[in-house]
């Protein structure tokens, strides 16, 4: 009987060994609950105080139980365009990053580039923390007030142009409109 033959690919420009190179994560958009979320990190849109707030922040801490509020008390807060991280307490995800978007004043404060710091840094603290799978909701277009399709924009190229060892970055959308910008973004 004859030996095997093994193939061995040829891998054009690759210089290093496998698994050396980053993959780029797979985007994608859901509509849903973000608490409900079965990844390893849940993103908050977080106040600076890391605070129990409204709209996403509230839903978070609520559905997380009592736990998170302390556990945020010991972070000290968090500048904006930064993320921290504590744990999911009683929610799906184990983990919670909480990422402080920045407040509209019209464009021409920084505001993209902070929005922009805080999916980066959101990343960034995803892989310190090993989660493979980060649920976002749609950071400062609550009533932080940034335009949805300017911040939609800013959040998916800022998640495409990561360097990041994340896998999974899924846009949790409250609602239709937001679940649309997304989609119309990603197909782009």
């Amino acid at each position: 009987m004859p030996a095997p033959v093994r193939f061995v690919p040829f891998l054009w420009g690759i210089d290093g060994p496998l698994g050396s190179e980053s993959v780029a994560a797979t985007l994608e958009a859901a509509q849903g609950d973000i608490t409900r979320e079965a990844v390893d990190a849940i993103v908050n849109a977080a106040n600076s105080g890391l605070a129990r707030g409204g709209g996403v922040c509230g839903a978070i801490f609520s559905a997380a139980g009592p736990e998170l509020d302390a556990a945020c008390a010991e972070l000290g807060g968090c500048p904006t365009g930064d993320a921290k991280a504590t744990p999911g307490f009683r929610l799906p995800a184990r983990w919670i990053i909480h990422a402080v978007g920045p407040v509209w004043h019209g464009g021409d404060s920084g505001e993209p580039e902070l929005l922009a710091s805080a999916y980066r840094r959101s990343l960034a603290v995803a892989d310190e923390i090993g989660a493979s799978s980060v649920a976002f909701p749609a950071i400062s277009t609550g009533i932080y007030g940034y335009p949805l399709d300017a911040a939609t924009h800013v959040a998916v190229r800022a998640c495409r142009d990561a360097e990041t060892s994340v896998d999974l970055i899924r846009f949790v959308c409250f609602d239709d409109r937001t679940l649309a910008a997304y989609e119309g973004e990603l197909a782009d």
